[in-house]
This record gives C-alpha cells, sequence and structure tokens, in this order.
C-alpha cells in the first residue's frame, strides 16, 4: 500500500485546515506515508469539528501531540484484517493514555512548553484520532457495529479505562479514581477538567503512608449523554469495584470550594453534553424496577473535613433538589432528601457529574460493597487576571497552572484521608 497512501491524512488535514499554517508543518512527513483511505463525505461530530480551531491545535502543538492523529491514521490504513484494525485501535489507544500519563508525572520528553499537568493534549490528541476512524474507509467489508466496536476499543483504551490494574494481597490500600473530559467548551475552548489532569497525575501511583501503601488506579470519562446511557461507566468499572477499599468519582464543580457530595440524585437535568445534545428524565440504568432515587456517599466525610488538604475550603454537601411526596413542583432541601421524594438533583447538581456518582455508588450498593465511596467536586479552574476573554486570551497563564496543580495536590490528599480513614468516620 506504500506510494499510494494519502487520503486519511488529507482527512486529517481536513480538520484542523483553519487552524492556519502554524499547525501544518508536523504533517508534511506524515502525510506522505498515510494510506488512501479515508471518505471525507463523512461528517464529523460536533467535537470532532472543534478540533479545526485554532487553540486546540495551539495545545497539540505546544504539547508534542500534534503528530498523534496522523500517526494512527496511517497505522490504521495499513490494517489489511479486522483483526489488524483492533490491534492498532488497541495499540494507539493505550499508547495515547500512557503518553499523556508519563507527561503528566514527569517521565520522557516534555514536548512542547505546556506545563506537563495539562490534560488538554489528551481530550483534543483523542479527537484527532476518533475523526480519522470515523472516516477511514478500509479495503475489507466493515459493517457499523464493526466499526462502533473499534470506536469503544479507542475511547476505552485511551482513557486508561482497559488499564486498571488494582493490585492483590494484603498490606496495601486499593484505591479507583474517576475524572472527566473539559467541557463547556463552546463557552470557552480553552477550558481544561482538573479531575482529568487529577487522573493523570495518580494513575499507578503508590503514597506511601505510616498506616501502608496506597496504590492509586484512574480512568476517564466523555461529557457525553449517550455513553452513559449505553452503560460506559459500569462496563469499565464493573470488574474493579469489588477489589477497591475506597473510590472516588471527581469532576469539576463550584467556584473556590471544594464539595464531598452527601446525596447523589436518579435525574438527568439536560444540560448540553460535549456533543450539544441533551438529555432530560431518570438516569437510565439496568434493572430500573429496583431503581432507587437517591443514593448516598459513604466517603468518610467527617475526616475529610478535619484533615488540613490544601488551600481551597471543603464542605459535607448536603443540598438536594427534591419533588416531595404527593407534590408536584420541585423544592431545594439544604438537608437531604425526605421520605418517598422524587430526585431532581444530587447535591452536584443533574449534570454527567451528578450521574456518574450515583451509578458508581448504585453499583456499589447492588454489588454489595461495605467500601468508602462517593463524589468530590473540584473547585472551578480559573485563568489569571488579565486573561479570561476566551476571544482573546492565552491558552494558559502562571496563575491557571498554579490553580490546576494546587486543585491536583488538593484532591490527592483528599483521596488519601479517605484511604486511610477509620471506617466509623464516615
Amino acid at each position: 500500500m506504500r506510494g499510494l497512501c494519502v487520503g486519511l491524512a488529507v482527512s486529517v488535514v481536513s480538520i484542523i485546515v483553519s487552524a492556519g499554517p502554524t499547525a501544518l508543518p508536523a504533517l508534511a512527513t506524515e502525510t506522505a506515508k498515510t494510506a488512501d483511505c479515508a471518505n471525507t463525505s463523512v461528517a464529523l461530530t460536533v467535537e470532532e469539528q472543534r478540533l479545526a480551531r485554532a487553540v486546540p491545535q495551539e495545545i497539540l502543538r505546544r504539547s508534542g501531540f500534534d503528530a498523534v492523529a496522523y500517526r494512527f491514521a496511517r497505522a490504521l490504513c495499513g490494517a489489511g484484517s479486522y483483526r489488524e484494525a483492533e490491534r492498532v485501535v488497541a495499540d494507539h489507544g493505550r499508547r495515547l493514555w500512557r503518553r499523556a500519563v508519563d507527561r503528566a508525572q514527569g517521565r520522557g520528553l516534555p514536548g512542547g512548553d505546556l506545563s506537563r499537568d495539562d490534560d488538554r493534549p489528551l481530550y483534543w490528541a483523542r479527537l484527532g484520532m476518533t475523526g480519522a476512524l470515523r472516516r477511514w474507509q478500509p479495503e475489507f467489508t466493515l459493517s457499523g457495529a464493526g466499526r462502533e466496536a473499534l470506536f469503544d476499543g479507542l475511547e476505552r483504551g485511551s482513557r486508561g479505562q482497559d488499564t486498571i490494574r488494582l493490585p492483590g494481597g494484603k498490606g496495601v490500600k486499593r484505591v479507583l479514581v474517576t475524572g472527566f473530559d473539559p467541557f463547556t467548551l463552546d463557552r470557552d475552548i480553552r477550558i481544561s477538567n482538573p479531575s482529568g489532569a487529577t487522573a493523570l497525575a495518580l494513575d499507578g501511583t503508590t503514597a506511601r503512608t505510616p498506616a501502608g501503601p496506597i496504590r492509586i488506579e484512574t480512568a476517564t470519562f466523555p461529557v457525553r449523554w449517550g455513553d452513559f446511557a449505553e452503560g460506559a461507566v459500569e462496563r469499565a468499572l464493573r470488574p474493579h469495584l469489588p477489589r477497591a477499599d475506597p473510590f472516588a468519582t471527581v469532576s469539576q464543580g463550584r467556584v473556590g470550594r471544594i464539595d464531598v457530595e452527601r446525596f447523589n440524585g436518579a435525574w438527568r437535568g439536560g444540560f448540553p453534553d460535549n456533543e450539544n445534545l441533551s438529555s432530560t428524565g431518570l438516569v437510565p440504568v439496568s434493572a430500573p424496577a429496583r431503581q432507587p432515587q437517591w443514593t448516598v456517599t459513604t466517603l468518610p466525610y467527617q475526616d475529610i473535613l478535619a484533615a488540613s488538604t490544601g488551600r481551597f475550603p471543603v464542605y459535607d454537601n448536603t443540598q438536594v433538589t427534591e419533588i416531595p411526596a404527593g407534590a408536584t413542583d420541585p423544592v431545594v432541601r439544604p438537608d437531604g432528601p425526605t421520605e418517598g421524594s422524587a430526585a431532581r438533583g444530587g447535591g452536584g447538581g443533574n449534570y454527567l457529574s451528578n450521574e456518574i456518582a450515583y451509578r458508581v455508588t448504585l453499583l456499589r450498593d447492588r454489588l454489595g460493597l461495605d467500601i468508602p465511596g462517593g463524589h468530590v467536586h473540584t473547585p472551578v479552574l480559573t485563568f489569571g487576571a488579565g486573561n479570561t476573554d476566551p476571544a482573546t486570551g492565552r491558552v494558559t497563564d502562571p496563575e491557571f497552572v498554579r490553580n490546576r496543580l494546587d486543585i491536583v495536590d488538593q484532591i490527592r490528599s483528599i483521596i488519601l484521608v479517605a484511604a486511610d480513614a477509620d471506617p466509623a468516620g464516615r
């Protein structure tokens, strides 16, 4: 196929052409090596279309991730069978996750001048890969179901979901942590998500404490209603949750504070996701006849609040929004749900942060696990003064980096408190 191979690279280039000439130097060599196997008439998703903008391309270039999608496209075009394509997808997806983790944890070459703690290169590089896979036109017959299975493999591999390794044996605490992609990108495409940065910083790390070692394994999830409705959370975490001691789902929440969310509600509020799609109604789960309106954290929130974990204040958030039994209108309750009420918002609201908390704590309960677990909301990550306008602002600044590093360090401290706490402190 060598010498016949240009189409898919051209497709990848077409995703970013509006970024201007500074985005193109990394493509020249890769384009000449990539197969003529693209159907450029296939529409990209809303998420993938954003990749063509200048900010994502600057982030990729300044992190050294700007050639990831082209190399994936080249390898994909060389796949002569579905089995080979599965190997390419698995290898490149896991390689992207490992590269992002290594970068965040200071291993390997820094790859540009963006700070190592930045979670955004992983997000945008993945979208370049999914766009290439979407437009890939192999020489063999590929069914719609087969392509969807490849997408699933790419998502799982590039999010750390299929490389979770909680160690066995006694004497070590095993912690499972999840984070999210950036979101509200149409409001400010420069946005980063400290929960995703936390996942990259902590994956595969071991903390040595007086009580013994604590091993942390992490994964991230998309900000898309559809993936959650299709069971992505349960598929990824069900095999590992029984081996976890504590677990924590983490997302970005309120300005200037950290919240340990006490209650999670079985309701989707409809705020648009990263595909600009909405979903309103009961959280769709298996066995809906046994679906509770509320789940409750088992994180040791009293120990967490009492500990000195960092500069952001930490709260035990007990507020919910409910429709009381026999009523029709929602009300806000500061001290948790009342008997027989219908959920309209947990402490963390009714977006996907509440939903992942609800799903994983429900999974905990359905599996009959007596382990600490629940949701932690990080502060909103903010840019420095003078860099707040999305239209004219820079993609990073010293205060932005400091805020993210401080959030990551504090969430790590909270996780270690949760792992070391006496179960009676829940």
